[in-house]
Parts: C-alpha cells; sequence; structure tokens
C-alpha cells in the first residue's frame, strides 16, 4: 500500500482537548484473493506522543453460503512487520473499530510505549473477502507533545499458597477485552473464582497485553499464568503458561511449514503447546498443522459438541499409536507401578477448557484438574505434560481413577501400570458430584467395554477387571444421558473424562 505521510511536527494542523495533532485517512479496496495480511505504512515524524487508528469496511449482502467481508486490524510499529513480531504492538483483530498506543497505556490488546519516529505498518487482515471485494476506511491520527513515561509492567507471580500435592482445578482457555472477550480481566479473576478454579491461563488471540492488566487479581487462592491464543488462518493454537511478555507470532498457514519453529519458542519460554478446538467449524479454526509439535490437545471446549466428540475420537486414536511398540525397554521407568517393562512411545494428554468470551459462557465449563506438586507455574505445567488430569464439567465433579495388580502395585491416571500380559489388573473408579442420569464408560484400545449406570445421588464406584494383554489402556467417561435414545443410541455430553492409565507387558512376558 502507499505510505501514509505526515508533516513533520513543527506544521500542525487541528487542535483540541487531545493537543495539535494530524490525521489522514486512506480508502482502498481489497479484492477477493488478497493475500491474509496487508500492510498500511505510516511515516511517523519526531514530537508524537499519541498513535490512533480507526477504520470501517464495507459488508454487502451475499447469497447463501457464499463468505462476506471481515477485516482483522492490528499495528507494528518502526521496528518493522518481519515474522517474530520484532515490532509488534497489538492486535484487536475484528473486536474494535479504533485503537490507541501512547507511552504510558494503550487501548486493550494494544502495548503501550514511546512513539517514536520511522516507518510504522498497520496491518489489514482480510479474514474473509466478498466476490466484489472488500472496500475500506482507515483514519490516522497522530497527537504531538511530550511523550509519557511507560511503567514497568507487573506481571503475576509464578507460585500461589496452594496445599501441596494436590488436585487442582484450572481453565486457560479464557478471553477478556483484550482480545475478543467481554468481560474486563477482573471480572475473568472473579468468573474463575466463582467456579471453584485454582488457575487460569491468559490467552488472547495473537496479543500478550493481558499479561500485565492482573496486578491485583492473583493471590494465594488463584494462580494466573500468561500465555496466549495464536491464532493461525489453519487453526488456533494455545501457548500456556509462557514467560510473561513473550509474543508468538501467528502469520502463517500450514503450507508455510513455520509451525515448528513457533512451537519450540512456546517450549523455550517455559510453556506448552496445545491445540484448541481442533474441529470446530468457524472459518480458520480447524486444525492443520499436525500433533508432531503438541504437547497436549484441547479435546473438549466449552459445552459439548459434535465436534468435540470428534476431536475426542481423534485423540483416542493418538493413544493407540502411542502403545503400538510394546518391546521391551529397561529404561522406561514412570508411574508407582513401574518397573523394567514395556517401551512406550510419547502421548498426548487430553485438555478442557472454557473457551469463555462472556456472559453466559461459563468459565471452568469444563475444567482441567490436574495432579501438581504444588500450585505453582512449573508444578501445573508438568502436570498437565505428563497426563495427570481429568476434565470436570464443573468443581461439583470430582474422581478418582486407577489400576491395581494382584501384588498391590498402583498406577493413576497418566501413569503406567506394568504386569504380566495375563496379570488380572483391577480397575477402580470412583465418582462424586455426577449427574443423577449419569453413565460411566470405559474405554481401551478396543474400545468402550463397560458401560454402566451411576446412582441417583451421582455418587459411586465402578470396578472392572482385564489384563494387559486384553487392554493397552483404559480410561474413563462419565456422561450426561443420552443425547438421542437407540438404537442407535447417541452418547450424551460430558460430565467429566480421565486420561489413560497404561497397562504395558512386563519385560520377559508375552504381549
Amino acid at each position: 500500500m502507499a505510505t501514509v505521510s505526515f508533516a513533520h511536527a513543527g506544521d500542525r494542523t487541528g487542535s483540541g482537548p487531545g493537543g495539535p495533532h494530524r490525521t489522514r485517512t486512506v480508502r482502498g479496496t481489497l479484492p477477493a484473493g488478497s493475500p491474509d495480511y496487508v500492510y498500511l505504512p505510516v511515516d511517523v515524524p519526531d514530537g508524537v506522543a499519541e498513535f490512533a487508528v480507526s477504520y470501517s469496511y464495507g459488508k454487502p449482502p451475499v447469497p447463501p453460503g457464499v463468505q462476506g467481508n471481515a477485516l482483522d486490524i492490528g499495528l507494528f510499529d518502526e521496528r518493522g512487520t518481519e515474522l517474530g513480531g520484532r515490532g509488534f504492538r497489538g492486535w484487536s483483530g475484528g473486536a474494535r473499530t479504533s485503537f490507541f498506543v501512547r507511552g504510558d497505556t494503550a487501548t486493550p490488546g494494544y502495548l503501550p510505549g514511546p512513539v517514536r519516529p520511522g516507518t510504522w505498518h498497520i496491518a489489514l487482515a482480510p479474514y474473509t473477502v466478498a466476490p466484489e471485494g472488500l472496500p475500506y476506511e482507515v483514519t490516522v491520527t497522530l497527537r504531538f507533545g511530550e511523550g509519557a513515561r511507560t511503567p514497568a509492567p507487573v506481571y503475576p507471580p509464578e507460585r500461589a499458597k496452594g496445599r501441596g500435592r494436590a488436585w487442582y482445578r484450572g481453565d486457560c482457555h479464557v478471553h477478556s477485552t483484550h482480545s475478543d472477550g467481554r468481560r474486563t480481566p477482573a471480572e475473568v479473576a472473579a468468573a474463575a473464582r466463582a467456579a471453584g478454579l485454582d488457575f487460569i491461563n491468559s490467552s488472547e488471540h495473537n496479543t500478550t497485553s493481558a499479561h500485565a492488566a492482573w496486578e491485583g487479581l492473583w493471590g494465594d487462592d488463584l494462580l494466573i499464568l500468561t500465555g496466549e491464543e495464536v491464532t493461525t488462518r489453519n487453526g488456533h493454537v494455545l501457548a500456556i503458561g509462557t514467560d510473561p511478555g513473550v509474543f508468538v507470532d501467528w502469520r502463517y498457514r500450514a503450507r508455510d511449514d513455520r509451525f515448528g519453529r513457533y512451537a519450540r519458542q512456546v517450549r523455550r519460554a517455559g510453556g506448552l503447546v496445545v491445540p484448541a478446538h481442533p474441529h470446530a467449524t468457524c472459518i480458520g479454526c480447524n486444525w492443520k498443522f499436525g500433533l508432531a509439535d503438541a504437547d497436549a490437545v484441547e479435546v473438549w471446549n466449552g459445552p459439548w459438541t459434535p465436534d468435540d466428540e470428534i476431536a475426542l475420537a481423534e485423540w483416542d486414536n493418538t493413544l493407540v499409536a502411542s502403545v503400538r511398540d510394546r518391546g521391551p525397554d529397561p529404561g522406561s521407568g514412570q508411574g508407582s507401578g513401574s518397573g523394567q517393562g514395556a517401551r512406550s512411545r510419547r502421548w498426548l494428554p487430553a485438555m478442557g477448557n472454557s473457551d469463555a468470551h462472556r456472559e453466559p459462557d461459563r468459565v471452568g465449563h469444563p475444567q482441567t484438574v490436574v495432579l501438581a506438586d504444588a500450585l505453582s507455574r512449573q508444578a501445573v505445567l508438568a502436570g498437565i505434560r505428563a497426563g495427570r488430569s481429568y476434565l470436570a464439567e464443573s468443581a461439583d465433579l470430582s474422581l478418582s481413577f486407577g489400576a491395581t495388580d494382584g501384588r498391590g502395585r498402583y498406577a493413576g491416571i497418566g501413569e503406567r501400570l506394568r504386569a504380566a500380559a495375563d496379570a488380572p489388573v483391577t480397575v477402580r473408579l470412583e465418582v462424586t458430584g455426577a449427574p443423577a442420569d449419569g453413565t460411566v464408560r470405559l474405554v481401551t484400545d478396543q474400545g468402550t467395554l463397560l458401560t454402566t449406570s451411576l446412582p441417583a445421588s451421582g455418587t459411586g464406584v465402578v470396578e472392572w477387571r482385564t489384563t494387559p494383554a486384553h487392554a493397552a489402556y483404559v480410561r474413563a467417561e462419565v456422561r450426561h444421558a443420552p443425547a438421542v435414545p437407540g438404537p442407535p443410541e447417541l452418547p450424551g455430553a460430558f460430565a467429566a473424562l480421565t486420561n489413560p492409565v497404561f497397562l504395558d507387558t512386563e519385560a520377559g512376558t508375552p504381549g
């Protein structure tokens, strides 16, 4: 795009409550097939205290089945627009029609800081374009004066008081006014406490501006992790628990073969890579990067829907792949029931998060319940990575799940029990707070091998016996009553879901 040019600071036109300023308006039309990101250069002279933008675009009617116009927006400063985001100053997507940045503050979604001279870029991102094109109008206002001092950001601490080694409840996918949410950070924190959560993850779309917005909102009872929802054109991925202020770029597609680079960046920043709602039906939401670079996968996103059912089935297939090779491996010990035994491939734990944006979205529906050594960033992420977790629709529901062999060895959720191939193993599920119409399903690599009802009280115990030769893993589901009575019967929505307990064949025994 042609550069938007402003006169030098000494040649000012316009004044008002905001002081001297100059304004320029640019109009144009983006054709169908435009690049994902188009950059409008703006020459910023010396003496600018505030950079402000407003924009609008045409939304002509389109025939049924044809995508209309949607135009997202963001900002890069004089350091440039190269991938990696060195010049990144903010992103609001399609959530706002105007924003500003200045030294002491900025619109939520944008980063405060000095407005230095040089060529800045407004990023226009045509999400979808109607056949006749996308007409747009962008107005840039530079306000002149002495720049305000930028305050040092205050980030959440990495540890809360907690209860020592315990099960902690968290929601790692929530949104506030710093992206397309309607709750303020204070309202999100209040909703998290009301839901009985111990931790949340700040996960705004394509921006880190909320990392410094939680001051005064954490406490002994609430750990706040910092991260991002990296929103590409081929799917969304949660960066969970990254170092505060670390920005992860999103401007690529699966065909560009760049995702691995940014997955490594997340891990270097201490975080986890978790594809979000991988089978969501919104444009650009379906995950197309594969799971090789993931640390876990979000199989339950908000109220249970058919795309969650698909994500669950796909995740279960990855568990089967992780137990294909069960040859002896003396060095592969894990879990309280482990010893010398089967070699295990890496497996992906499941997560559940609310993706709550506004009322009536329920923060903590669902939630991931993690066994962690402490209520700290490091301990919680270690528990998620290891799969020592289950998913629940609310804090009212609790469960215990594990397997025991005839010699008293035990493995819990995310662990491995090694026994002779034909040794009897008892799988036990204890449930409290389940729905009155709830049913339990025990699922193995062969499929669902046990379905039973819970008492009307929602509290009960289910036991089932198997062997490592018969079941390579067992996981538990607690569901509401079937949505559509059979036959064929469509399963009901989830109330809870565990990660698996793996049953490995002990070394020297036939598998």
